[in-house]
């Protein structure tokens, strides 16, 4: 096959064979892949965090809103908007990671790109990578974001709850006054 190429006095096949040749210039390329690879990696291990996040957010709405058709809800739906932004919140982060493992795969494409050519394309595939790392800041922000609401929310609930045992408390205690002054 290589033969052929140079034989065909292609100029560019025989020029692209040349460069590919190099067993150490694929090795460097290798090298250098394996940064943007492990945060390939890294980026769906948060992804599945995230989807997983966004999976019990949307059944727990489900949830409360099928209870709350039957009657069933108590308060539950006060839940709802807090669950609504937590999920928007969610959507948004799996979404800048997807786009940021995108952006990742695009800079290692580039990489493997730039030894086989001769234009030099290092400003470009920097732009890729610091539009991976921006796209990454954007989705953990957002999910830091989620997570921040989900623990207030968790506050409150408690803290309703607790309003809730102490107003039975009182209740408890004036039916025991009460009682105990007939």
């Amino acid at each position: 096959m290589i033969d052929l190429l140079a034989a065909s006095g292609a100029d560019f096949a025989s020029d692209l064979v040349n460069r590919t040749s190099n067993t150490m210039r694929v090795q460097q390329v290798l090298q250098l892949s394996l940064t943007p690879v492990f945060l390939l990696a890294a980026i769906g291990a948060v992804m599945n965090t995230m989807t997983q996040r966004l999976i019990w957010i949307a059944t727990r709405i489900e949830a409360i809103e099928e209870a709350a058709e039957l009657g069933e809800a108590g308060r539950r739906p006060e839940e709802l908007p807090i669950l609504e932004r937590r999920r928007v919140y969610a959507q948004g982060a799996v979404m800048f990671c997807t786009a940021s493992a995108l952006a990742i795969c695009i800079v290692i494409g580039l990489l493997f790109v730039s030894a086989f050519i001769e234009t030099q394309i290092g400003t470009l595939t920097a732009v890729a990578w610091i539009t991976t790392m921006g796209l990454m800041v954007a989705g953990l922000v957002l999910f830091l974001l989620e997570t921040r609401l989900a623990t207030g929310s968790a506050k409150d609930r408690r803290r309703r709850s607790r309003e809730i045992m102490r107003r039975k408390a009182e209740r408890a205690a004036e039916d025991d006054n009460s009682g105990a002054s007939l």
